[in-house]
């Protein structure tokens, strides 16, 4: 391939991919996500990600779960900047972007119907857009486009204290302590080499502290709860040179991995499946299954009821216990977690029993998780439902559909997970959370589906 040019469109897809988890992602994943839209060849994408300067290729040293080797890490980047004059009012002319850092931070209390915001809140401006066009940036969300600047953009976030990760006690060695303008974070947390884990004295979170000093310089609360993930991002954007030698090794095997087993087989649950070990589905006696990789391989967790009770409630975004499961970012300390289960219901007949009965939340106005389709507070409902929203996610899990509630109208992004508001530039969190299901509840509709009465293709395949 002569120039990555002509693969605009993937490089868009893949940045877009990249922005919507968290900046960052595992080069295998990546190539799977991507692969699901354009038939690209392992060759052609190890071509951009190495080549494009949107990517930055970061060579880990642990083992990936799919192949035992050292695997690679995908960091979105970009040269923009915001103009550190336009807030001045003293720029009349530069090749950064002219935009209110308050509206990037998500937070401005300007331009939300009260009084009009004197900086621009308009990415496609005429200064904006030129900008945005000749780095190829104009096609993404918003969000997106602030999460890339968040993490390249050196001015926009405060740093990391050193002092606290120096010293003992409850703020380190930093003599501000609670006052501290710097985030109280583990450094070797953000470098992704902290040993110590949930074990570890020094915070892998934000503290009330550090929060309450990031709200008071604007910070949503959206970019707060994901700060740690991006200050491993600028870490790497900042630290990791090109490991060519590694790099060139790596892309030397294949990308397309063949297909782990993902699905729970429903026929063995009831006990009948008639293909045995030839199973293409995972054999277990739950419609779900908790699994946390550890180093050589998938293991169960432990108290995977209660991790599942927990995460069919779209509030919670960790399990309960010592050693949470992340929800967000499908983590247990550092180790990756994943969640097994059988068929989305809406994939099956109805008289399917134990299938997965997917639910679509939006975020309410006091912290409350909607489900669609069911009234508000207000008694207004969307026009659509969970089951609506399950099969066109199913269909396209990146498009977008449009929610009617009321008068208004909105646009659900399935790459993102917001419902936004576009006459009002505002946006909810979106979570897709299954039904909960005890094992009470399973080992009931088990024998009720061994009585000789059932409809026979309840059984076929």
């Amino acid at each position: 391939m002569s120039s990555y040019s002509s693969y605009s469109r993937v490089i868009h897809h893949a940045t877009s991919i990249l922005c919507s988890h968290k900046g960052s992602m595992d080069l295998a994943q990546l190539h799977r996500k991507v692969f699901q839209r354009f038939d690209i060849s392992d060759e052609d994408f190890w071509y951009i990600v190495k080549k494009c300067p949107r990517f930055a290729v970061v060579v880990r040293n642990e083992q990936t779960a799919e192949t035992g080797e050292a695997g690679c890490t995908i960091v979105a980047k970009t040269s923009l900047r915001l103009c550190k004059n336009y807030a001045k009012q003293e720029c009349s002319g530069c090749q950064d972007l002219h935009l209110c850092k308050y509206f990037v931070y998500g937070n401005c209390r300007y331009g939300k119907g009260r009084k009009e915001c004197r900086f621009s809140h308009n990415i496609q401006s005429e200064h904006n857009s030129p900008l945005l066009r000749e780095c190829t940036l104009h096609e993404l969300h918003e969000e997106d486009l602030f999460l890339l600047l968040l993490q390249n953009d050196p001015s926009l976030l405060p740093e990391v204290c050193s002092h606290y990760n120096k010293g003992s006690g409850l703020f380190g060695a930093c003599t501000f302590k609670e006052r501290c303008t710097k985030v109280h974070i583990c450094q070797h947390f953000v470098q992704d080499d902290c040993i110590f884990g949930a074990k570890c004295k020094r915070l892998h979170s934000v503290d009330e502290y550090s929060r309450r000093m990031l709200e008071e310089r604007g910070l949503s609360s959206d970019i707060i709860l994901d700060l740690p993930y991006l200050y491993q991002n600028v870490y790497h954007l900042n630290s990791h040179g090109l490991d060519r030698e590694r790099i060139a090794s790596l892309s030397e095997r294949p990308l397309s991995q063949a297909e782990e087993k993902s699905e729970i087989c429903i026929h063995f649950i009831r006990r009948n499946c008639r293909f045995q070990e030839q199973c293409k589905r995972v054999h277990f006696n739950l419609p779900y299954k908790w699994e946390v990789y550890e180093g050589d391989g998938w293991r169960d967790l432990r108290g995977m009821e209660e991790i599942e009770r927990a995460y069919c409630d779209p509030k919670n975004a960790h399990s309960p216990g010592s050693k949470p499961v992340d929800f967000l970012s499908m983590t247990r300390v550092s180790d990756p977690v994943r969640r097994l289960s059988t068929a989305s219901s809406v994939t099956k007949p109805a008289h399917y029993i134990l299938t997965t009965q997917w639910l679509w939340y939006y975020k309410g106005d006091h912290e409350n998780w909607i489900e669609y389709g069911r009234p508000d507070d207000k008694q207004r409902v969307t026009s659509v439902t969970s089951r609506d929203l399950e099969e066109a996610f199913l269909t396209d899990n990146t498009a977008e559909v449009t929610v009617i509630k009321g008068n208004r109208h909105y646009f659900i992004s399935f790459q993102d997970m917001y419902q936004r508001n576009p006459k009002h530039n505002t946006k909810r969190r979106v979570r897709r959370r299954p039904r909960f299901v005890s094992i009470s509840e399973v080992e009931s509709k088990v024998a009720q589906s061994s009585s000789p009465h059932k409809h026979p293709s309840t059984y076929a395949y």
